[in-house]
């Protein structure tokens, strides 16, 4: 059983590589004289052939070296120049006369020969009976000649020739030695299959993605994989057991980019294939022996987004370009030698020592230091490889997909709308939400979202203090776009409205029409059986972090003392309770023409009012204290009194203060919010000090 590896990473670099110095793992280029043929009258074990872990192979001793390791995966070369790889088809090693090296290799008999022939005197081949493919996997570690002896009294088989230890350990410094999978990613574009599974367990034709990749690794000889996971990581474990591949955890994969997951794994890099986990081959692309670094692309003969590349006369690449009519197309999976694992991420160390170097792909890495890190091109067969981005690629590849997959969100369309999964088309995510994942999609002929709970939402949410919300608002016309949810699970379905604009609080008639509706609901007399209460709730979650061990900000005590006496403001000031949206602001607006319509009541319950009027200050407004304090006359319909300033001033602090431990906790879940952590710090801390002093300022006015 493999092992797990959890990677804390630096977030501005990645730290350094202890890299294999074995010198066999060198590729040196040979001087003029090593290149000469090796003439077997002449020239014997004193060749270049017979100090393997110094000199560089011929492209021709290489092929001829692999075509006799039975079972051996190699890529064919060009044979355009010394160093020059095509890669235009894979080949099996073992059993091959020498007409049929010529053949396999697209050499002349004539070279072949000759090259063998001073390989054999070299003492890489030898005469002997070809070993059974089944020999391959053990033959990097054979000690002595393949050569095989009949038994006494048979008759001898006819002779061939068989690669020597020594031909065996002339190959070795191109052999791969292990690969990288890169499976830390959300997947998020391919919703709603990326909601309940990551989307390298997705099971495409009865095989599922990065089984079929691991799978066709081992075919190749490559056994030492390395799977680098995040989102749902739990979910990769049983590869271990299963696959015998090692687990290394990437805890910072929601907020950076693949290059980060790269470096989770950079002490393996060196000789190594790095693969996205999530790409069907039709044909096995993998090689057991390498000659050179190189990208593997698939030729687009026709107008493409997807990255293309060029090389210069010695086929290496020397410009990348995003798009055009045709070309080698980038597909994230390459080939990575000692050399060019080294330069690769000596350049990703220096990126990522830069701001934002953390949001780039490896890939990108790789194109803006393409005079560092030389990469050849392998060229794969039209259609060998697939790439699955939406669920519709998905459907096309696989025809009976929609009707196979194992997926309960389906089921629950089917359900509420009375359809057949045919019937479900055009799916594409939306923006995720901070706490929920959603997708829109198409069924007879009208559109609808569907809203999957997120990762940790449970603990935040009630859902079925939402669904009772939920059902008031409808019966309100306050959200009229709402079909159904599920109170234990939280799934929802709602209508899609098209061509809605932005809420904008910078315009005076959205911010009256919002202010109005939360009137509506405050007065509408409804009574939850839930409540909810902003302080009690970041207490709460609090706790949960302490419980969770979770370092927080040196001043975070500080800001809990600030927003503990703006909780005695708004408690002094406090009336009945009211049902409540409690998540009040901007974005949960839907605003066209004239009709708006107020969104995710996931928060709602019995409250104080002004904590609403809070979450729409707190909450991205940008409006200062003068600002807020105007625009609530909107909601009152006349200028607030003293005593419901003071009341709002410290629901907005309260409110701003819970959503930032709330920020905070889902940051220890592996879900940061970004920016919002900000906003809400600062709205705690303004508003608390603003009502304080109001506050002070009334007192005094009341003991004069």
């Amino acid at each position: 059983m493999k092992g797990y590896t959890f990677c804390m990473i630096s977030r501005r670099k990645c730290s350094g590589m202890p890299f294999s110095s074995e010198t066999a793992g060198h590729k040196t280029p040979m001087s003029s004289e090593m290149r000469q043929t090796v003439q077997p009258s002449q020239q014997s074990h004193s060749s270049h052939l017979s100090q393997p872990q110094t000199a560089r192979l011929t492209v021709s001793e290489y092929q001829i070296l692999a075509a006799h390791v039975p079972g051996a995966r190699f890529a064919a070369c060009s044979g355009k120049g010394p160093e020059w790889v095509d890669f235009s088809k894979t080949l099996i090693g073992g059993g091959h006369s020498q007409r049929g090296l010529a053949e396999l290799l697209g050499m002349s008999l004539g070279k072949v020969n000759k090259v063998t022939k001073a390989l054999e005197a070299a003492g890489l081949l030898a005469s002997g009976v070809p070993a059974a493919p089944a020999a391959m996997a053990g033959a990097a570690g054979a000690t002595e000649t393949l050569a095989a002896k009949p038994a006494s009294g048979k008759k001898e088989p006819s002779q061939g020739r068989v690669i020597t230890a020594a031909g065996l350990a002339a190959l070795e410094p191109y052999r791969v030695k292990n690969a990288v999978i890169l499976a830390a990613g959300l997947g998020g574009r391919i919703a709603p299959l990326s909601y309940e599974a990551p989307k390298a367990l997705l099971r495409v034709k009865g095989d599922v993605l990065i089984e079929r990749l691991i799978g066709q690794l081992h075919q190749a000889g490559i056994n030492s994989i390395t799977v680098v996971v995040g989102y749902m990581k739990e979910s990769f474990f049983y590869l271990s057991e299963r696959f015998g591949v090692d687990i290394v955890i990437n805890p910072r994969y929601a907020t950076c980019n693949n290059c980060v997951t790269l470096c989770a794994a950079e002490d393996r890099i060196s000789n190594t294939y790095v693969c996205s986990s999530d790409q069907y081959f039709l044909d096995n692309p993998f090689v057991t022996y390498a000659y050179a670094s190189h990208l593997n692309t698939i030729m687009m003969d026709e107008p493409t987004c997807r990255r293309l590349v060029s090389t210069n006369k010695a086929g290496v690449v020397c410009r990348v370009v995003d798009g055009g009519d045709s070309g080698p197309g980038m597909i994230g999976c390459a080939y990575l030698d000692d050399e060019a694992s080294r330069a690769l991420m000596e350049a990703i160390a220096e990126e990522m020592s830069h701001p934002g170097g953390d949001q780039l792909r490896w890939d990108d890495m790789y194109r803006r230091h393409l005079d560092r890190v030389k990469l050849q091109v392998r060229v794969l067969p039209v259609q060998s490889m697939y790439e699955f981005d939406r669920l519709s690629d998905l459907a096309r590849f696989d025809v009976d997909y929609m009707d196979n997959v194992d997926l309960e969100i389906f089921d629950n369309i089917c359900s509420l709308l009375d359809c057949q999964r045919s019937d479900i088309s055009n799916v594409r995510p939306l923006k995720e939400g901070l706490t929920n994942l959603s997708f829109r999609f198409d069924c007879k002929g009208e559109s609808f979202v569907y809203r999957h709970p997120g990762c940790g939402s449970e603990e935040v949410v009630n859902r079925a203090s939402e669904t009772f919300a939920l059902e008031v608002a409808r019966d309100l016309g306050l959200d009229t776009t709402y079909l159904h949810e599920d109170p234990v699970s939280g799934w929802k379905i709602s209508r899609f409205i098209e061509g809605c604009e932005p809420f904008d609080y910078g315009n005076e008639e959205h911010v009256r029409k919002a202010l109005e509706i939360g009137r509506r609901l405050h007065s509408c007399g409804a009574q939850s059986p839930w409540a909810f209460d902003f302080y009690e709730e970041a207490l709460r979650l609090t706790a949960r972090l302490k419980e969770m061990d979770y370092p927080l900000p040196g001043d975070f005590a500080a800001l809990g003392q600030l927003a503990s006496r703006a909780q005695e403001l708004l408690v002094q000031h406090r009336d009945e309770p009211v049902l409540c949206h409690n998540d009040f602001f901007g974005p949960n607006f839907l605003v066209k023409g004239d009709d708006m319509w107020l969104i995710d009541w996931e928060y709602a319950a019995m409250g104080d009012w002004a904590c609403d009027l809070g979450n729409f200050i707190a909450q991205g407004s940008g409006f200062s204290v003068e600002k807020a304090m105007g625009v609530l006359e909107h909601y009152f319909m006349r200028p607030p009194s003293v005593s419901e300033q003071v009341r709002c001033l410290a629901a907005t602090a309260v409110v701003g203060y819970y959503w930032y431990v709330w920020a905070i906790f889902k940051e220890a879940k592996g879900n940061p919010v970004g920016d919002w952590l900000y906003v809400w710090y600062k709205a705690a801390r303004e508003f608390a000090t603003a009502a304080l002093g109001l506050a002070g300022c009334m007192e005094t006015e009341r003991n004069r």
